[in-house]
């Protein structure tokens, strides 16, 4: 056997293994694709051709180009932006410097607790001038709706969250009937929106009459106007308040009991999803140590279902942010702009007053905006979870 047979042994076998890898590649790639055409047709197209369209003059068909302006629209100018997202971040970054900053340190940690309690408040003044400053020169009913859909969301999120979890845990204990009890929690969301929400109509209706009217009543509540009411929740139990202060009107939270009511099953069967991955043998050896029902929840439930928490947290509040079916449906006239959403709000301006240029723009905000939510939880809530 000659030298240049054994030299070139090593170069067939490389070439082999190169097109071999080559091969995997092309393979993975094919399995990805379907995937990749179904998002990339439903999901980055649509919001791509929606930024396009945002560019333009749009109202029904194509108009003139016009740049920023329907953006300018919403914010006023980008000064005002800029001022409002500084402010977020100054906030975001007291957070952070709160829980990161100079752990190992002791007397650092007091300097670094001191230093973001003023850069938290920096970052809040910052932050409600430059949304003062959006609000009278932008669109006020955008940045009105905006808030809306953060009562909605701060409404109804945390409420399914607690509830299903008291409700799985309870569920999970050796009780009769318990098959039964699971399929009727989650019948509300398996349950058509628009036909749910319609039932909740006849429920919440200002007839004295009604339900909701006559559940009150029993308490010796006076009879509300519930969705058909524009008045904060709280000045209606004799608070004195105004603005963001005032919280949701009666409407808004009527139509987030709704949304609390068909949720709450779904987190119900997740939770119990999660339960079923935690061993028994835990709960057994704190029952032997003397842990009660209480102690065990608190100590070891709760611990170990955070990554069921953060997940039903996270996709709750990006629901919200796009609830659209049942709000449509529950809405009233009467009530006004305090169940107007933001995806309420694009949805008229887009259909009802053709608007298709600014329907789009405020639509990209809105996806900013769900993004930089997410992103924030995903930080600040992510840390916080416990695989085990």
């Amino acid at each position: 056997m000659t030298e240049a047979t054994i030299s070139t042994r090593p170069k067939k076998a490389s070439s082999s293994l190169h097109g071999l890898q080559t091969k995997e590649q092309i393979t993975g790639y094919l399995f990805v694709l379907p995937a990749f055409i179904v998002i990339l047709i439903f999901g980055l197209f649509p919001i791509g051709y929606s930024f396009y369209m945002s560019l333009f003059n749009w109202r029904v068909t194509k108009g003139s180009f016009v740049g920023d302006k329907n953006y300018l629209l919403i914010f006023g100018s980008w000064t005002n932006l800029l001022i409002t997202v500084l402010g977020l971040l100054l906030i975001a970054g007291a957070f952070w410097l709160w829980s990161n900053a100079f752990k190992s340190l002791n007397k650092g940690q007091q300097i670094a607790k001191l230093v973001a309690a003023l850069v938290l408040i920096v970052g809040g003044v910052i932050f409600v001038t430059g949304w003062g400053q959006m609000y009278d020169s932008g669109n006020k009913d955008f940045l009105n709706s905006l808030i809306i859909t953060l009562y909605y969301a701060l409404g109804t999120v945390p409420a399914e969250v607690i509830l299903g979890m008291i409700l799985a845990f309870m569920l999970y204990q050796d009780i009769i009937g318990k098959e039964v009890f699971r399929m009727v929690y989650f019948l509300p969301y398996v349950t058509p929106s628009v036909t749910s929400a319609v039932v909740f109509q006849i429920i919440f209706s200002l007839r004295e009459t009604s339900i909701a009217n006559n559940v009150i009543g029993f308490f010796g509540i006076s009879p509300q106007k519930w969705r058909f009411e524009p008045k904060p929740l709280l000045n209606l139990l004799g608070a004195d308040l105004s603005g963001f202060l005032a919280g949701p009107s009666l409407a808004l939270v009527s139509i987030m009991l709704y949304g609390i009511w068909s949720f709450v099953g779904y987190n119900t069967v997740i939770f119990l999803a999660g339960l079923g991955n935690i061993p028994k043998e835990t709960y057994e050896a704190a029952e032997i140590d003397g842990a009660s029902k209480f102690d065990m929840f608190r100590s070891i439930t709760m611990p170990l279902l955070s990554p069921t928490t953060f997940y039903l947290t996270l996709i709750g509040f990006i629901g919200t942010f796009k609830a659209f079916n049942h709000i449509y449906v529950l809405r009233t006239p009467s009530a006004g702009d305090s169940v107007i959403t933001t995806s309420l709000l694009i949805f008229d301006n887009f259909y009802k007053a053709n608007q298709y240029s600014v329907a789009t723009a405020q639509a990209i905000v809105l996806f900013l905006v769900i993004l930089g939510l997410t992103l924030a939880q995903n930080k600040l809530m992510g840390e916080r979870v416990f695989y085990g």
